[in-house]
């Protein structure tokens, strides 16, 4: 099965990191108003997700969102979520690490997009 998004071993165990000091964790893909284009990482409980976010799936068990604006854009591509050195936005819980979450794509196959569509032909959702 294809997916939308995944995260690299070293981008899992700072997820793993968080979730042990802040509980559940969920992922939001930032439009560029704070920090550019990188994922945010929010206590679950603490983020509202909008009417307007779509749900690409999830990552070490956090599920991960984006607006359907910047969903149209990014349809076509597998997001990789990876961490690097350096300071993020100072909204999103790895900021005090001295890491950021950093967001990589890649355009799906021709073979890989005609799976996503037919999966997606019964689903009101990506």
């Amino acid at each position: 099965m294809v997916e939308r998004v995944l995260a690299t071993d070293a981008a899992l165990a700072l997820i793993g990191e968080l979730e042990a000091q802040h509980g559940p964790l969920m992922f939001h893909q930032s439009g560029g108003c704070c920090d550019g284009s990188a994922p945010m990482c929010y206590p679950r409980d603490e983020f509202r997700v909008g009417a307007s976010d779509v749900k690409l799936g999830e990552i070490g068990g956090c599920p991960f969102y984006m607006s359907e604006s910047q969903f149209e854009y990014w349809q076509h591509t597998q997001l990789i979520i990876d961490v690097v050195p350096g300071r993020g936005s100072g909204f999103s819980l790895e900021a005090p690490k001295g890491l950021r979450f950093l967001t990589r794509s890649r355009v799906f196959t021709d073979a890989e997009s005609a799976e996503l569509s037919r999966d997606q032909a019964g689903s009101t959702a990506p």
